[in-house]
C-alpha cells in the first residue's frame, strides 16, 4: 500500500448515502445522496465511488456487521447474515430500502469494498454483555464510535488508549447508544434495543412483539417520536417546533429525552469516570434537541458535540474512512489497533439463548464458516 493509503467510508443512512474520502490528511470526497435514490438506482452511488479514482479500500455499508469481509467473498450466506433480512421482506431484505440492490452492485463494481463489523463481534464487549443481543450497535455506529475516539485523542492530546465516553447517535430513524473505556468498544445498546428514537420505537416489549406476531422490518423503524406525535413524515426540526406545546408532540419529545437519559446512565455504569459525553448524528443538529439532550446529561459528564473533518458526510462515513486508512496500514494504523477492531469475529446471532433459536441459525446457515478477513485471502 501507498504511504499515504486512499480509502473511501460509507454511511447507510436511513434518509442518506453519505461517502468520505480521505488520502493521508486530506480529504478527497465529501458527499452525501438520497437514501431513496441510491437504492432505485445503486449505479448512482457506484458512478461516485469510481469517479473518486483508484483506491486502496472501500470500507462499504455493512449493516448488521461482517468481521472485514471482502465484498467478493460475500455469498448468499454472508449478504443474509449483513441484512438478517427474512420472510416477509424477501431473503435479502433490509430496514434500508434497496439495500440488498445496493450490496449486490458493489460486489459487480470489482471495487476493493470490505464489509465492517458492529459492536457484537468485538472481543473488547465482555460476553456476559452479548447474551440474548444482535443490535448493539450497526457497524456504521461503530464506525462512528472511530471517529469520537479519533477526535477526543487529537482534542485533549491523548493516546488512543486513554480516550473514553459515551458516545449518543442521535440519527434521523435510531438512537444508538455506545460506551468507550481505554479507547475499545466496551458496551452499546444499539437502534432496535435500546432509547426511543426519531422514527424508530427502540427496544421493543416483548409482550408487544407476542401480540404483533411476525412483523416486518419496517415495524422496527416505526413507533418513535414522529410516530408518538402523530406526524411520521414531519421534518424533526419541525416537530421539534411544536414540542412546547401540549399534546402528542410533547409527549413523543418527552419519551425521548427521557429514554436517552436512561440509556445513557445505564452505559455510565459500565465505564470508570468518562470524560465526556459525544453527540453526533442527524437530530444532534437540531438546536432544541442537542441544547434538551445536553442540559439533561451534564449530570453525568461534559456534553459537546463530535467534532469530524468533513462538511457534509455524517459521522458514520467520516468514521470509515479512517478506519480504512488504519486497516492498510497509514498512520491511523493505532487508531484500528487500540480499538481491537481486528480481531472482531463471529457473526450478530452467536449470542442467542432464546428457544427456537436453532431454527434461526439454520436459516441462516450459521454451521456454514465464513470467509477470512481480507487481508488474509489478498
Amino acid at each position: 500500500m501507498s504511504a499515504a493509503p486512499r480509502v473511501l467510508g460509507i454511511d447507510p443512512g436511513t434518509l442518506s448515502f453519505d461517502v468520505c474520502g480521505r488520502e493521508g490528511e486530506r480529504l478527497t470526497l465529501d458527499r452525501s445522496l438520497p437514501t431513496a435514490e441510491v437504492g432505485r438506482r445503486p449505479e448512482v452511488l457506484i458512478d461516485l465511488l469510481r469517479a473518486a479514482g483508484p483506491v486502496d479500500l472501500v470500507v462499504g455499508p455493512s449493516g448488521y456487521g461482517l468481521p472485514w469481509v471482502g465484498v467478493a467473498d460475500a455469498g448468499p450466506r454472508e449478504i443474509d447474515l449483513l441484512l438478517l433480512g427474512d420472510a416477509g421482506d424477501g431473503p435479502r431484505g433490509t430496514i434500508v430500502g434497496g439495500m440488498g440492490r445496493i450490496v449486490a452492485a458493489l460486489k459487480e463494481s470489482g471495487l476493493p469494498v470490505c464489509f465492517a463489523p458492529g459492536v457484537i463481534h468485538l472481543a473488547s464487549v465482555p460476553g456476559h454483555r452479548k447474551v440474548n443481543r444482535i443490535d448493539m450497535g450497526t457497524a456504521d455506529k461503530l464506525c462512528a464510535v472511530a471517529l469520537g475516539v479519533w477526535d477526543q485523542a487529537r482534542r485533549y492530546a491523548l493516546p488512543y488508549e486513554e480516550t473514553s465516553f459515551v458516545y449518543l447517535e442521535l440519527g434521523g430513524a435510531f438512537t444508538a447508544v455506545i460506551a468507550v473505556q481505554g479507547g475499545t468498544v466496551v458496551d452499546g445498546a444499539g437502534g432496535t434495543s435500546g432509547a426511543v428514537g426519531y422514527l424508530a420505537c427502540g427496544a421493543l416489549d416483548g409482550e408487544l412483539a407476542y401480540l404483533m406476531r411476525g412483523f416486518s422490518k419496517g415495524s422496527l423503524a416505526s413507533g418513535g417520536v414522529a410516530y408518538v406525535a402523530g406526524a411520521p413524515g414531519s421534518d424533526p426540526g419541525d416537530l421539534a417546533a411544536a414540542a412546547p406545546g401540549e399534546g402528542r408532540a410533547a409527549v413523543a419529545w418527552e419519551a425521548f429525552f427521557e429514554g436517552v437519559l436512561k440509556q445513557v446512565g445505564a452505559e455510565m455504569t459500565v465505564l470508570e469516570a468518562p470524560r465526556e459525553i459525544l453527540l453526533s448524528g442527524r437530530l444532534s443538529r437540531v438546536p432544541w434537541v442537542a441544547d434538551e439532550v445536553t442540559r439533561r446529561l451534564r449530570r453525568f459528564a461534559p456534553v459537546r458535540r463530535v467534532e469530524g473533518y468533513a462538511e457534509v458526510a455524517k459521522e458514520a462515513a467520516q468514521g470509515a474512512a479512517l478506519i480504512g486508512q488504519g486497516l492498510v496500514g497509514g498512520a491511523l494504523a493505532g487508531l484500528v489497533e487500540t480499538m481491537g477492531l481486528r480481531a472482531a469475529s463471529g457473526s450478530a446471532l452467536d449470542h442467542l439463548y432464546v428457544k427456537d433459536m436453532d431454527d434461526v441459525r439454520r436459516r441462516y446457515r450459521q454451521s456454514e464458516p465464513g470467509p477470512a478477513p481480507f487481508w488474509e485471502r489478498g
